[in-house]
């Protein structure tokens, strides 16, 4: 067991603190599906078969998030584990928020494999970094899917360039 390190005070600032140098305000167009509030993105180069992450179109964090947006945070949340179970090779949505690396709300979407047994619970994360490269057409057609899917169930649409 590693010791644990002397705590460093104050902490260092998070990526995109201010909003003129936000990654995801910066890229608040990109993504598989949106509608005016939210955006949802298909993340690249993961082990799984699909990761995808939901941001706030505009700038906030989930301290700040105005509480008619984190009304919509959890019905949106729900549409979105729905439609990725969906998906006929799929057993489980995880949903994370961690928080510590980027100011702007960012919630992960991790599809574990069905009767992937061995990836179980909050290791998932982990073995998403140690399993090879999952095929990109294969998660972009799956995160299509799910796009398509929430399209119906919740609103919103697809990008112009998907």
């Amino acid at each position: 067991m590693a010791p644990l390190r002397p705590p460093v005070l104050p902490e260092p600032a998070r990526h995109g603190e201010d909003p003129l140098d936000c990654d995801p305000c910066r890229r608040r167009d990109e993504g598989v599906w949106f509608d005016h509030r939210w955006r949802l993105a298909c993340i690249a180069g993961v082990g799984v078969p699909l990761v995808l992450m939901l941001h706030p179109r505009d700038h906030y964090d989930m301290a700040d998030l105005p509480d008619e947006l984190a009304a919509d945070l959890g019905v949106l949340t729900t549409h979105i584990v729905r439609q990725i179970e969906a998906l006929p090779h799929i057993s489980r949505a995880h949903v994370y928020r961690i928080g510590d690396g980027g100011a702007h709300l960012h919630v992960w979407f991790f599809a574990r494999p069905q009767g992937q047994a061995q990836l179980y619970g909050s290791w998932l994360v982990v073995w998403d970094d140690l399993l090879p490269e999952y095929p990109a057409e294969a998660a972009e057609a799956d995160a299509a899917i799910v796009a398509d899917a929430l399209i119906a169930s919740y609103g919103g649409r697809r990008s112009a360039s998907s």
